[in-house]
């Protein structure tokens, strides 16, 4: 099904054969069952059906995720109203999650909300542009009530067009399909418009018709715009006295206050120019009295107009309300603010009364200017308790945060009475802040010429420093020595733009021309890397690849990289160019080797193949002792024991005693060597095999002949006529010689003899074991089969250990539980920690009464195990610890854990003490 995968015998194959078998697609039922058995063979090979089975389990998950998603743009799209909230969150959520946003339906479904959302947000900014529009219209049918009847009658027509465009845009918007889902706050704006827009609109068609009408007409009444009376007035014949200018004019300035600045200014005007003939109305200050008259009265206008509108609240007692704060507004007493304000917003004027709001956010500033600095009281005896103000933020927060208070009270000022109140607190709270102010930007300017002296010393120091090393040829020091000077001119502190581009081309100037001699070296050291890189592509395109010249080219390579150093990426670069044809020579030397292993098996590697085999099935089965036989048997193979028991008995049987037996032929390989055997091992195969070959040769020998040991050479030793120094003479007795103890013991001290001892010395191999014959050596393929069989062995064998170790630890506690002896592991089954003795006195507790409680057993248990205590036990745990500690003469917890768990059977069963029982006895038992 794999195209050969398992029958490969490299990891390299392995991985190529299951490549091509994931090219044809096969199901994901296949991939699992081929993935369990190949990760228990090759692990490297079983990582590309890993990735492919993590790549269909991501695969899977986006899919469901994709489906999700989905279904939530659908219903937001579906939805009558779309909250755009939601659809920005949908998109951050979805890519949190993982979703696939660039596949499709995502994709599409993005852009569809995208699209909405757009929709919705330009319909949201025409409805601002909308009540901007407004705005403007009203304040242009204000400006015409200030100018000549003539000029609004004749700019009538324009502006009727003009609002009549508004209400088709404004009703053009509510009609839009993305109006359900703007936000709720914009119809109750656009509406407030259109009705503030008609109002002003209706109120100036009335009085241009009224206007009209008392022009044609000199028994009509004249129209409320006193530009307008005053005009028909004088075109009557009549003319205005001192005290009806003066009251027209003080009509005029209260409807400017109200109306905004610029109308007031331009109404002013144009009374004073239609009124050139009417005498001056005097400046001087009014009388109190007469100014309490006049508040009172305005108090009593103002309430009889909150009276009406409270009794019923429609747009007719609105404006009237509206009418008589313009007359009566400045001389209302401030008290009532609050009182007109919450009428006006009940009756559904959002705007409210304008100086109420004007002094909230003035009352607001003043706050937040207060609010820079903190009351600290300063202890005074025998006085009353004062304060001093401290800063709560740092100069440049207090500098910033004053010029935004200067800046909101200029708007905030501009739509109302001044307040002189509110103003003296806010001056005051600015002129402290601002002295804050003066102090940090006077400490600023002291530190900057301060950093502007240690920059201009630190470029200094550089110069001097370039010409004192210009001869240096310590790069390293030499880079090190530069960059210790760029992090001092880092950390040189703050300066001012315009002070840091003067000073910035005098440092790199000065650093520049100290790091010349470096980069002079550092562009020799590229030349000679480059002739490096060139001679190392030459070796590696060469046929045969010279070890030597690459071990010598690199460290030549060493050298030139340890003694100039570069920027590491270019050195990188340089590296990677370097050993690039390197490793090509080497790869290529790796594939011959590899395709010399098709070369015929020998004898010892077919042997150890099919020991391997017969191990692999052992693993298979489950079965200890099979799996232990079988690595016995593969034991035996790798030393060659097998092979030379057959050939002693194809011996015994020969015919032709005098037979010459044919030489013995060791197959090794190029790959079979590269496994790091050492050449001793050769050696030793070779004498094995030489064996072999002269047991044949002579089978009716009674004893093999030893072959006479070669003389060892005669060595030049110094002289020695100390006591005990000479081999033929015995040392004295007593304390005599350098090796002898002092206190008379036999045994010297320095039993090992000195550095050229050749008779003790430590490079004697006299007393050492004779090495392990370790057999023939093994072809790649042998070797490769053998390792991989046994790591499976000692796998399995520790599972199995393991799930024998929980099975029998499982049967104990059963037994505990259900008082039956039978159900006790044998002593074999719990382990080399456990001798007959113990499992049977263990089974003797549990076949008998339950008696006392096992608290103190328990804990010796956890103690011996070195396992943790729960929470609740831990102080009697510390105070048996502190009883053990006086119990100097007794055996500690280690050596009685077998009478304790004895005494924790013979108690009554309980399911806590079970568990912390079985995590005890799993490290004693395992130990």
């Amino acid at each position: 099904m794999t195209g050969g995968a398992f029958a490969a015998q490299t990891s390299g194959e392995r991985a190529a054969k299951l490549r091509e078998w994931l090219l044809t697609d096969p199901s994901q039922e296949d991939l699992q069952l081929v993935f369990k058995e190949i990760s228990t063979r090759d692990k490297g090979a079983a990582k590309v059906l890993r990735e492919k089975l993590d790549e269909l389990k991501r695969a899977h998950g986006q899919d469901a995720l994709a489906t999700e998603w989905a279904e939530r743009a659908q219903a937001m799209l579906s939805a009558a109203r779309l909250n755009i909230a939601d659809a920005m969150a949908w998109q951050r959520d979805a890519a949190k999650a993982g979703a696939p946003l660039s596949r499709e339906p995502l994709a599409g479904l993005k852009l569809q909300l995208n699209e909405k959302i757009k929709a919705v947000e330009d319909l949201q900014h025409q409805v601002m542009v909308q009540r901007e529009t407004a705005v403007l219209l009203a304040q242009r049918i204000e400006v015409l009530s200030t100018k000549t009847l003539k000029e609004a009658d004749a700019a009538n027509e324009l502006l009727l067009s003009d609002v009549a465009n508004w209400q088709q845009q404004a009703h053009a918007l509510t009609e839009d399909a993305a109006w359900q889902s703007v936000d709720l706050k914009f119809p109750p704006q656009l509406d407030a418009s259109k009705q503030q827009l008609l109002g002003v609109w209706e109120a100036f068609e009335g009085a241009l018709l009224q206007a009209k009408a008392a022009k044609d007409d000199a028994s009509q009444p004249l129209p409320s715009v006193p530009v307008w009376a005053e005009e028909l007035r004088v075109a009557r014949g009549g003319q205005a006295s001192p005290a009806q200018q003066a009251e027209s004019n003080e009509g005029r300035a209260v409807q400017a206050e109200a109306d905004g600045p610029a109308a007031n200014t331009q109404d002013v005007n144009q009374g004073d120019a239609k009124s050139a003939k009417a005498p001056k109305v005097s400046n001087t200050k009014m009388d109190p009295a007469q100014r309490q008259a006049l508040r009172e009265a305005a108090n009593q206008v103002v309430t009889g107009a909150l009276a009406v509108l409270a009794a019923e609240t429609n747009e007719a007692n609105l404006e009237s309300l509206r009418q008589t704060l313009k007359e009566h507004g400045r001389n209302m007493d401030t008290a009532m603010d609050l009182q007109v304000h919450e009428a006006l917003v009940a009756a559904g004027d959002t705007a409210g009364w304008q100086r109420h709001v004007a002094d909230q956010s003035r009352l607001a500033l003043v706050l937040k200017a207060e609010a820079l600095f903190k009351k600290v009281p300063v202890a005074a005896e025998g006085e009353e308790e004062k304060f001093v103000l401290e800063p709560t933020v740092g100069g440049r927060k207090m500098q910033d945060n004053l010029r935004q208070l200067r800046e909101e009270w200029k708007k905030a000022d501009q739509g109302g009475l001044p307040n002189h109140a509110l103003w003296k607190r806010f001056d005051t709270a600015c002129n402290n802040a601002y002295k804050v102010v003066q102090t940090w930007l006077e400490k600023i300017k002291l530190e900057a010429t301060e950093h502007r002296t240690q920059r201009l010393a630190l470029i200094d120091e550089v110069k001097v420093w370039g010409e004192a090393n210009a001869q240096n040829s310590d790069w390293r020091a030499h880079l090190r020595a530069l960059h210790q000077f760029g992090d001092r001119w880092r950390n040189a502190g703050h300066l001012n733009e315009k002070a840091f581009a003067e000073l910035q081309p005098l440092w790199k100037q000065a650093l520049h021309a100290a790091a010349a001699p470096l980069e002079a070296a550092q562009k020799a050291s590229t030349e000679r890397r480059q002739a490096l890189i060139a001679e190392a592509e030459q070796l590696g395109a060469a046929p045969v690849l010279r070890v030597d010249a690459v071990k010598a080219l690199q460290q030549t390579w060493q050298a030139e990289a340890q003694s100039v150093p570069m920027d590491r990426r270019i050195e990188q670069k340089m590296w990677e160019a370097f050993r690039k044809p390197i490793d090509e020579a080497f790869s290529r030397k790796t594939n011959s080797r590899e395709q010399q292993t098709s070369a015929p098996l020998s004898a010892h590697d077919r042997l150890v193949l099919d020991a391997s085999n017969a191990l692999k099935a052992a693993n298979a089965s489950g079965d200890v002792q099979k799996i232990k036989a079988a690595m016995a048997a593969l034991d035996a193979a790798l030393k060659g024991q097998a092979k030379a028991e057959d050939h002693a008995k194809e011996v015994s049987v020969a015919t032709a005693p005098s037979a010459q037996a044919e030489p013995v032929e060791v197959v090794q390989s190029e790959e079979a060597v590269a496994t790091s055997e050492a050449p001793a091992d050769e050696a030793n195969a070779t004498e094995h095999v030489a064996d072999a070959a002269d047991t044949a040769q002579v089978p009716e020998a009674p004893a093999p002949v030893q072959a006479p040991k070669p003389a060892r050479p005669l060595v030049a030793m110094r002289g020695d006529d100390r006591p005990g120094q000479k081999k033929s003479v015995p040392a004295p007795a007593g304390r005599g010689g350098p090796g002898d103890r002092r206190d008379g013991k036999p045994g010297a001290r320095f039993d090992k003899g000195g550095f050229g001892d050749k008779a003790g010395g430590r490079f004697d191999r006299g007393d050492r074991p004779d090495r392990e014959d370790r057999g023939p050596r093994l072809s790649d393929a042998a070797f490769r089969a053998q390792r991989d069989a046994k790591e499976h062995a000692e796998m399995a064998l520790r599972k199995l250990a393991a799930q024998a170790h929980g099975e029998s630890l499982t049967n104990l506690l059963a037994a505990w539980e259900k008082r039956q002896s039978d159900l006790v592991p044998t002593a074999q089954d719990l382990g080399r920690n456990v001798n007959t003795a113990a499992r049977t006195a263990w089974a003797q507790a549990v076949s008998q009464a339950p008696k006392a409680s096992a608290g103190e057993a328990i804990l010796r248990l956890e103690m011996a195990a070195e396992v943790p205590t729960p929470a609740e036990h831990l102080n009697e745990r510390r105070a048996l610890q502190l009883q053990l500690l006086t119990r100097k003469n007794q055996p500690g917890p280690a050596e009685t854990w077998g009478l304790d768990v004895t005494a924790v059977l013979s108690s009554s069963h309980d399911a806590q003490v079970a568990r912390r029982l079985q995590n005890a006895l799993k490290n004693l038992l395992r130990s």
